[in-house]
């Protein structure tokens, strides 16, 4: 299998079109967010990792998500992935991450131990009121 995409969005809607393809709407895509409270805060932004299954392949693999900053991992997600071979597929993933300080984290997708897609996602401090 083989990561298409991974990105962080706040809405997702499936819908069917003519010929019975699916369609995927996502909102919100975003890379940063700012933070509504001052730190240390808890921040669980939602991850979507898109897959592609090669039609020789059995169709069943294993997906993590290790988020981590400057190298230290906060998070780990470990799940199964099912999807038909020749068809697409995606997996949400969603962590609960404490900021100490605001900054970035990385979230390193992989499927079976494969070629990593990192993504980044950055929380900012809380605007001025």
């Amino acid at each position: 299998m083989q990561i298409l995409a991974a990105l962080f969005f706040e809405g997702l809607e499936l819908r069917q079109v003519d010929g019975g393809a699916t369609h995927i709407d996502l909102t919100g895509i975003q890379f940063s967010a700012t933070s509504p409270d001052p730190v240390p805060v808890t921040w669980s932004p939602h991850l979507l990792v898109m897959v592609r299954c090669p039609a020789d392949h059995t169709g069943s693999s294993v997906l993590e998500v290790v988020f981590t900053r400057d190298g230290e991992q906060l998070a780990r997600n470990v799940q199964p992935i099912e999807v038909n071979p020749g068809k697409f597929g995606y997996r949400l993933v969603r962590a609960e991450l404490v900021f100490e300080e605001f900054g970035t984290v990385e979230a390193t997708c992989r499927i079976d131990q494969g070629i990593p897609t990192i993504v980044p996602f950055t929380l900012l401090p809380p605007s001025p009121t």
